[in-house]
């Protein structure tokens, strides 16, 4: 019995994945929102999905300290889509 032959592909680099990622994560939210869910909860959702694979892989005291620093950012803009910056 032949067996595929699978060849293992080396990782993307850190940037490359976190671009995929967004990109996969914009899909679904597209097709949420086409199916009726809120914009508010998909942020909910996606919040604490991604919080809980944070600590998941960090544990509470890391990503606590981590989140610490969002106030500051979040009044810097950091997240505003379509901002512009001068």
């Amino acid at each position: 019995m032949n067996q595929p032959i699978s060849y293992a592909r080396a990782p993307l680099p850190d940037h490359e994945q976190k671009q995929a990622a967004l990109s996969y994560l914009n899909e679904a939210w597209a097709e949420a929102r086409h199916d009726g869910v809120d914009g508010d909860c998909l942020a909910q959702a996606s919040l604490f999905a991604a919080l809980a694979e944070l600590v998941g892989t960090y544990g509470e005291d890391a990503v606590a300290k981590f989140v610490e620093g969002f106030p500051g950012r979040i009044r810097n803009g950091e997240f505003s889509v379509g901002i512009s910056r001068q």
